[in-house]
């Protein structure tokens, strides 16, 4: 009878030991797979300054895909510290080679940067490279902010 309870323990220390280590190689499936940061396209507000009568954004493009961006122009809108939309403004930031990181700035005309509570990437007006359409392009944007007064958001 004991030697029966010994084969029965070892039974289920050898189930155990086989379910443990299947779990752990599809763990580490999953961890091999790339992750949506690895192959997104990271758009970051960078910076924000006055520029005259104008508030001058910087930001920070990064490609993290390998392919290139021809073309990608975006729909942003400077929404006021209350939320409501202040001004409008369609950015063209490509062309963005593929694996590289870049910066480009743009003035929203007439706003002063203390007005500016967010900014919104509002769509994509177009695209050429990374994408086979706006939605899949602006499915790939990543966006975030260095700027602590002013998110950015899609």
């Amino acid at each position: 009878m004991r030697q029966n309870g010994w084969h029965a323990v070892k039974s289920i220390f050898a189930s155990a030991v086989c379910a443990f280590t299947i779990t752990g190689f599809s763990a580490m499936a999953v961890a091999e797979e790339p992750s949506k940061a690895a192959t997104s396209l990271r758009v970051e507000l960078n910076k924000i300054e006055a520029a005259g009568e104008n508030c001058r954004t910087y930001f920070l493009i990064d490609n993290r895909q390998q392919e290139a961006w021809r073309s990608l122009k975006l729909d942003l809108f400077a929404l006021d510290k209350d939320g409501v939309a202040a001004k409008r403004l369609a950015v063209e930031v490509g062309p963005v080679p593929g694996r590289k990181t870049l910066i480009k700035l743009f003035d929203f005309p007439g706003l002063s940067c203390p007005q500016i509570g967010s900014v919104l990437l509002n769509d994509v007006v177009a695209c050429e490279g990374a994408g086979t359409s706006r939605e899949e392009c602006l499915a790939t944007i990543e966006t975030t902010s260095k700027v602590d007064s002013v998110s950015f958001a899609k």
